[in-house]
């Protein structure tokens, strides 16, 4: 509206002023200006016209960019809920992180770390790393940089381990959107890099979307995939997001705080600020949670970029280095591939998060998968006998008296006649759980398999009904 103020201004000062004189122009020259002042106001419209659309178009994005992201918490140095920790990678995560010194809540806000490192060279570095995304150096920045690189050295390690594998994900979308490639260190302080985190609102994958703004941009959520955990999928629309924030705040400190606590918290810190749009100015006026968002990437990127000299180094992880992508048009099991090609099953699952039921809907669309690449070649020799197997079992339908549909015939549960269905059992397991899976009891368990006590162990199979 003042850009739109100025133009009408201007325009009226090229307007001639006839009042109370005498023209003595003749009539081609009026002509000539009434000519040029409707072509004047012309010109104006049209502007008038852009910017009403630009700004109807901003609004339809700041919409869309604050989804739930309002009421989402930062998630930093937060303790998370995995979805899943059947998984190796997901009991991976779980054991690390109960186990990590320095994984106390530091309230950042007034604890001053100090260092051996002069702050001549924390600054000298700082600059060296000549980040697109970058902040002056000042005590909250440095307590950031203190912190990554001193004061969680195991947690470091475990970042930097699934880095190896992640990282390169991230630069190649954010290089096919042409944005700075320093977003991906947005995941860290997200995640932590754990495809399966699960903040304490809801906010789920490595990328923390809220379930609206994960649906606003794309992200398919329903009972068998979550695309918030699919690694490749959530940064896609990661990228998208930090695109249209920035088209919106015109700074990309201001546009990752966006992606942190909504557009609408960052544009109340601005009013907040008298208008100013730089990220000091409206620091104070963030949300507490968000204030350190942005310096607390920096000291990952400092952390990460300057590891070496703080003797960080990456921890091993079980995810393979090449990976192949297949997709899938039929509805195919985990368990299949994993018992067919003798794939580990947890290996199918954390290259495959978005299933978390283990279930692949190929059915019902093109589907991706995802295997290690020397298991490419199987895949494709044996899918026959892959979609087969077990596939009677493995895809039973449920039935109102609560028993299993095989072909459109219930299972029997009765030990009378019949074939027995077994069970693998699968780490996380217990009787309970497996009972209520095959809708049968604890005590019938025990008494098919012959068991004195409540243990089982991981790869056991156990009977658990006929069919």
């Amino acid at each position: 509206m003042r850009k739109l103020a100025i133009l009408f201004a201007c325009l009226l000062l090229t307007v001639p002023v006839w009042a109370g004189t005498q023209d003595k122009r003749n009539r081609k020259q009026l002509l000539q200006e009434n000519e040029l002042l409707q072509q004047r106001i012309a010109d104006l419209e049209a502007q008038v016209a852009a910017f009403q659309a630009d700004a109807a178009e901003r609004e339809a994005i700041e919409a869309e960019l604050s989804g739930e992201n309002e009421n989402k918490i930062s998630s930093g140095m937060e303790d998370y809920v995995s979805t899943s920790t059947d998984t190796l990678l997901g009991q991976w995560y779980l054991h690390r992180q109960s186990r990590i010194p320095g994984r106390e809540q530091y309230n950042m806000d007034s604890v001053h770390f100090t260092t051996n490192v002069p702050d001549s060279v924390l600054m000298q570095r700082l600059e060296a790393m000549n980040a697109f995304i970058s902040l002056p150096y000042n005590e909250t920045v440095k307590n950031y940089m203190i912190l990554y690189s001193e004061k969680m050295p195991a947690k470091m390690g475990e970042m930097l381990g699934l880095s190896e594998y992640y990282m390169p994900i991230f630069e190649e979308t954010f290089r096919r959107y042409n944005l700075p490639l320093e977003l991906k260190y947005v995941a860290i302080i997200e995640s932590a890099l754990n495809p399966r985190a699960e903040s304490r609102v809801g906010a789920k994958g490595m990328w923390q979307f809220m379930y609206k703004t994960g649906l606003n941009y794309g992200l398919r959520i329903d009972s068998f995939i979550d695309e918030r955990m699919d690694p490749v999928r959530s940064v896609d629309a990661a990228a998208r997001y930090f695109r249209d924030a920035y088209r919106i705040f015109g700074d990309w400190p201001m546009a990752i705080s966006a992606y942190n606590c909504g557009s609408g918290n960052v544009n109340k810190a601005i009013k907040r600020a008298g208008g100013k749009r730089d990220f000091w100015s409206i620091y104070e006026y963030l949300p507490k949670e968000t204030r350190g968002y942005v310096p607390a990437m920096v000291g990952a990127m400092y952390a990460f970029r300057y590891a070496k000299e703080y003797g960080l180094r990456p921890d091993p992880i079980a995810m393979p280095t090449y990976v192949d992508t297949f997709h899938i048009h039929q509805n195919l099991h985990m368990s299949q591939i994993s018992e067919v090609l003798g794939i580990p099953l947890d290996d199918v699952r954390d290259l495959n998060p978005q299933y978390y039921k283990d279930i692949i809907p190929g059915a019902s669309g093109d589907e991706i998968l995802r295997l290690p690449f020397n298991y490419s070649s199987p895949f494709l020799e044996m899918q026959d006998s892959i979609y087969r197997y077990k596939a009677d079992v493995l895809f039973a339908e449920k039935v109102q008296d609560g028993r299993e549909n095989v072909n459109g015939r219930p299972v029997p549960t009765s030990t009378n006649s019949g074939q027995w269905v077994y069970y693998k059992v699968q780490s996380g397991d217990n009787l309970g759980k497996i009972a209520k899976k095959y809708k049968t009891t604890v005590k019938q368990l025990k008494t098919w398999n012959n068991l004195k006590g409540d243990m089982i162990s991981v790869g056991q199979r156990l009977k658990v009904g006929k069919r």
